[in-house]
């Protein structure tokens, strides 16, 4: 690529986008796959390569990207005690008041209240409350916890419990 290489455009694309990205390369060396696959890459695919690997690879990459079809039995929403999340607007509310959230606030929020009693640690939270793989420290999480604390606050609310040394939980309902 003349402008910037493919590991830079990566890393600009997947700073505004999710789109997939599948990485077509002369270099074939392990470091150079494992900075695509790190930078945001879903696939790496080395020269010389075979057509029918190729669309093989960039199927499987939208398997597994594609958002899943809109089913009867998927919930449209979680309820938890008086809070509730709209799974289809992504919209918070504590009774009726709506809470505003971030992509990632409100994917913490639901990764917690799926399964309300369990303990989640930071790393298992990172997997599951960030829409795409970016790689962020531990303790990025607190600083999410604190601010979803901090806007249920106002309404006297706090939808998290902290178990000490192990992560985090939904709080018990009301």
């Amino acid at each position: 690529m003349p402008e910037m290489d493919g590991t830079e455009a990566c890393r600009a694309i997947r700073r505004t986008s999710s789109v997939p990205i599948v990485f077509l390369s002369s270099k074939d060396d392990e470091i150079d796959r494992v900075l695509g696959l790190e930078m945001g890459g879903d696939d790496y695919v080395t020269k010389p390569f075979g057509v029918r690997e190729l669309v093989a690879r960039i199927r499987a990459v939208l398997r597994r990207t594609q958002a899943p079809p809109a089913s009867e039995g998927r919930p449209r929403e979680i309820r938890h005690g008086r809070l509730r999340l709209d799974l289809e607007s992504f919209r918070a509310y504590w009774g009726e008041r709506e809470v505003t959230l971030t992509v990632t606030e409100f994917g913490l929020l639901e990764t917690l209240l799926r399964h309300p009693g369990r303990v989640y640690s930071r790393s298992e939270l990172m997997e599951s409350g960030y829409a795409d793989d970016r790689t962020v420290a531990d303790r990025t999480i607190d600083s999410h916890i604190r601010r979803i604390r901090r806007k249920f606050e106002p309404l006297g609310a706090d939808p998290i419990e902290t178990s000490p040394g192990r992560g985090y939980k939904a709080a018990p309902c009301d």
